[in-house]
């Protein structure tokens, strides 16, 4: 498989942490080759609190999931069915350990190169995008994010300013209606739906 990192040849060195969010607490496994494997980053947490959560149900893919933070937390809070997708393995198995660790056995956490593996349309598409994997990987992400959405449905992410939230945003109203749902320290929450 293709993947814009190699994890392979780094040793494994799992570590846990704690995380308060709507005011629970959620317990997870990290491992060297992962995204923010020190604990819940900012990026993560913003996008968590400012989606909608009331108005969340149905299929949701979380896209990119790593170690299953946005899939486990939603798990506990919304009627749901949730699929969740990273091309990293270890990540993926990570995912799969923190479910059971935070007692969420509703999650389908499987292998995908972003839509690769994907073969159905969701109501909701949820990501913190892999900057560092580079603005193709990204834009694959967010804007290949139409043809996996049922009508009416939406993609939710966060982006930084200052590593291009501005010119995707831009780039994203050519085929979505966009709505800032926050913007702090930096961040953008983005909403992105069709009429």
């Amino acid at each position: 498989m293709g993947q814009y990192f190699d994890n392979e040849r780094l040793a494994s060195n799992i570590k846990e942490y704690s995380t308060k969010v709507f005011g629970v607490v959620f317990k997870f496994k990290t491992d060297n080759g992962v995204f923010s494997k020190d604990g819940l980053d900012f990026g993560t947490r913003l996008l968590l609190e400012n989606m909608p959560l009331s108005t969340l149900s149905g299929d949701i893919l979380d896209l990119g999931c790593g170690y299953g933070v946005v899939s486990v937390i939603l798990s506990k809070f919304l009627q749901a069915t949730i699929d969740a997708v990273d091309v990293n393995e270890r990540a993926i198995h990570l995912a799969k350990m923190n479910a059971k660790l935070n007692s969420c056995y509703d999650i389908n956490f499987f292998i995908s190169d972003v839509y690769q593996n994907i073969s159905r349309k969701y109501d909701y598409i949820i990501t913190n995008p892999p900057i560092r994997a580079g603005k193709e990987i990204v834009y694959k992400m967010l804007m290949g994010a139409k043809n996996y959405l049922k009508d009416g449905g939406a993609l939710f992410f966060v982006m930084r300013k200052d590593q291009g939230a501005k010119s995707a945003i831009k780039d994203l109203e050519n085929m979505y209606n966009i709505e800032i749902l926050c913007k702090k320290n930096g961040f953008f929450v983005i909403k992105c739906f069709f009429n």
